[in-house]
């Protein structure tokens, strides 16, 4: 079959709407090389004709800065990579193992009630601002406020709806004779399922893996009201780059951004195959 060629009004549209797209990423990656006597320049200057590294230097170095005559960095940004790391990656594994067992569970063993995919997706229907509050006080009475134990729950919580129907789209895709087939060979359903079930749908168990590490790696709502001094994350991080001496410290900012960028493009790229398909919650079948 022939390939369908774009119109001139197309292509016109698609270079005006990938341009809006990728402007800001192309400012935010001029502004983390440019020196701080650029970062409000007027008129604006596009493309430093100095580059400079300065501003990721000072994202672990606080006083690099300094030869500019700019200070004010009360810490670096270690401690934030750290927390982003290690919340992320914790929780998002046991988002993706508890909602891997609850779509197995809801696909194969389920009762087929149109009220269910309302009840577990109800958490979503509310913005985060809603139920923030309500989670900063159970963890204050229970100890978890300022913790990275919180904070991982937390996360659990609000992505489990996300890993469980994404991951109930490809269970409810494979059919249950590959399972039966199993279980006639002496298997129990327990084993089929792990030797069975999830080998075959391992696409859209990465898949959903890599959503999940998305929405918690970029995630600002909650980890700025359970974080104090003793946790942090890159997101609330970016928010503390301001001083009453320099104002906010673009480039500083810039430059951590970019940081925090690098594994959201690695991973969207990865799952650009199966991001759609995840994102129908089921609605394909195959």
């Amino acid at each position: 079959m022939q390939d369908k060629k774009l119109t001139p009004v197309q292509t016109v549209i698609m270079g005006v709407s990938l341009v809006v797209v990728l402007f800001p990423v192309f400012w935010i990656l001029m502004t983390a090389i440019k020196p701080p006597t650029d970062w409000n320049a007027s008129p604006a200057i596009w493309v430093p004709s100095e580059p400079t590294f300065v501003n990721f230097q000072t994202l672990f170095d606080p006083e690099a800065l300094g030869k500019y005559g700019v200070g004010g960095v009360s810490q670096p940004a270690t401690k934030a990579v750290f927390g982003s790391l290690l919340a992320t990656i914790v929780s998002t594994t046991l988002s993706v193992i508890i909602g891997l067992f609850s779509a197995i569970g809801i696909s194969r063993y389920g009762n087929n009630s149109k009220s269910t995919p309302l009840i577990i997706l109800s958490g979503r229907m509310f913005p985060p601002a809603a139920i923030a509050v309500p989670f900063v006080i159970i963890f204050s009475n229970i100890g978890l406020i300022d913790s990275y134990t919180g904070l991982i729950a937390i996360y659990v919580a609000v992505t489990l709806p996300f890993s469980t129907w994404m991951l109930k789209s490809f269970v409810d895709d494979l059919p249950r004779e590959i399972e039966e087939a199993a279980m006639i060979d002496g298997r129990g359903k327990l084993a089929a399922h792990l030797t069975v079930t999830i080998p075959l749908i391992r696409g859209g168990l990465f898949a959903t893996t890599m959503f999940i590490f998305i929405l918690n790696w970029s995630e600002f709502m909650f980890a700025l009201v359970l974080a104090y001094s003793n946790i942090s994350t890159i997101p609330v991080q970016l928010a503390k780059y301001v001083t009453a001496t320099a104002g906010t410290l673009y480039g500083v900012q810039a430059a951590l951004a970019v940081l925090a960028m690098i594994p959201l493009v690695i991973v969207g790229y990865l799952i650009q195959g199966h991001l759609a398909r995840g994102m129908t919650f089921g609605a394909i079948k195959q």
